[in-house]
């Protein structure tokens, strides 16, 4: 089996070399079947008739125009045609050199397509069939003469029978490299999408964390020395928050695990259900949030309620760091028939030059070059919804998401 795929490997670089051995071939066939007389008494007989020097001439040129047959198969077609007209019309005792028009012959229906197949094989069939049944001591009925007919035939229905099995074998070749293309394509898209999952939840939990951290270890700095108890109060809540970090960031870091490392924690999702307990870490963090929860039942989809907890998370982490000390905020989430709609708004007048937020859908940099509003938009957008987020008439901000929960077949989303 290797010595074979080796030849077919050697055959498949060596197109020439292989040509010239087939005519070599053919040309001995020529040359052996024109000494033999077919007509013998006990069948055919060798050595009884011979050759003349134009017969071998031709046979030569015949079996020379072979090695060129896949380079110029029609030309090559043509020139073994001819000859085999001329010893047609002048061999006596003919010379079989029709034999290297039906390799020709082959050789084009194998690189043509059907109709045109068709229609060289018939005229090649005629031309030669009825050169040889007019030309020629024979009757026209005569073996030799039908036997062109056949031989022809076959050259042209073999060469289409291989040129369709190669279009079916390219066919499912390429069909093949497709479906792995795509195969690769969705596992890429696949992989992307999880890592961006995966991003957005990092940089809603760090950045909800680390800036309710940094704003209780100022209140301790600021009364450390005056108030020593206060200061001791926010740096329980800088323990709570660092805390609260940790164990977000190994649930999310424990997707990652491989088979064969450590259990991951086996903590549900955040979601609405834990919004009190979030609100109280803005609260004790000096930012006084009212909340507004309508009837949205308990059916909410985990994909939506992880939304809308990550989007409340995030407006407020925003809230916290641009609207300033004296901002406080409002969130809301309200059922309004298929959606549920998430609304986080603050009077806060922002530090410095303006808000650090910006509204994203302006093409601007969100959260002074941050990824926040940006991650929203993604979360929401991922699960087929719209969301807002821009400046509020006379001073705040406003984040407005809109989370589909029933999708159009009436099933949940």
């Amino acid at each position: 089996m290797t010595t074979l795929l080796r030849g077919r490997g050697w055959a498949r670089t060596h197109p020439l070399a292989v040509d010239a051995a087939l005519a070599c071939a053919v040309l001995v066939c020529m040359v052996v079947g024109s000494f033999a007389e077919p007509y013998g008494e006990h069948g055919p007989t060798w050595g009884t008739r011979t050759p003349d020097a134009p017969s071998l001439l031709l046979m030569a040129l015949g079996a020379l125009a072979l090695v060129f047959r896949r380079r110029a198969p029609w030309t090559v077609l043509a020139a073994t045609c001819a000859a085999a007209l001329v010893e047609l019309l002048t061999g006596e005792p003919r010379a079989p050199v029709v034999m290297c028009a039906v390799i020709a012959l082959f050789t084009v229906a194998a690189r043509t397509d059907r109709s045109t197949t068709w229609r060289i094989g018939l005229v090649t069939m005629t031309g030669l069939t009825g050169v040889a049944m007019l030309s020629g001591p024979l009757p026209w009925y005569a073996q030799e003469n039908l036997g062109i007919f056949a031989w022809t035939g076959m050259a042209a229905a073999a060469g289409d029978a291989v040129r369709s099995r190669r279009a079916f074998v390219d066919a499912i070749r390429e069909r093949a490299e497709r479906a792995e293309r795509t195969r690769e394509e969705e596992a890429r898209r696949r992989v992307a999408e999880e890592r961006l999952r995966i991003a957005r939840d990092l940089h809603d939990v760090v950045a909800h964390h680390i800036a309710l951290v940094n704003v209780q270890a100022g209140v301790a700095a600021h009364v450390m020395d005056k108030r020593p108890d206060q200061a001791k109060e926010a740096l329980s809540h800088v323990r709570d928050a660092s805390r609260s970090a940790l164990n977000e960031l190994r649930a999310t870091v424990g997707l990652l695990r491989q088979t064969g490392d450590p259990e991951a924690p086996t903590e549900p999702a955040p979601g609405l259900h834990r919004l009190d307990e979030l609100l109280d870490t803005f609260r004790n963090a000096g930012l006084p949030v009212e909340v507004a929860l309508g009837q949205i039942g308990l059916d909410l989809p985990a994909a939506a309620d992880l939304a809308a907890f990550r989007i409340i998370q995030e407006a407020l982490t925003n809230v916290q760091k641009h609207a300033g000390p004296d901002a406080k905020a409002e969130v809301s989430v309200v059922r309004v028939g298929p959606n549920v709609e998430v609304t986080v708004i603050d009077d806060g007048p922002g530090k410095g030059k303006g808000d650090g937020r910006r509204d994203e859908a302006t093409g601007e940099k969100a959260d002074g070059g941050g990824h926040g509003l940006i991650g929203m938009r993604e979360r929401v957008t991922a699960l087929g919804g719209s969301c807002s987020a821009g400046p509020r008439y006379g001073g705040g901000f406003r984040v407005h998401a809109i989370l589909p929960v029933i999708t159009a077949k009436g099933g949940t989303a």
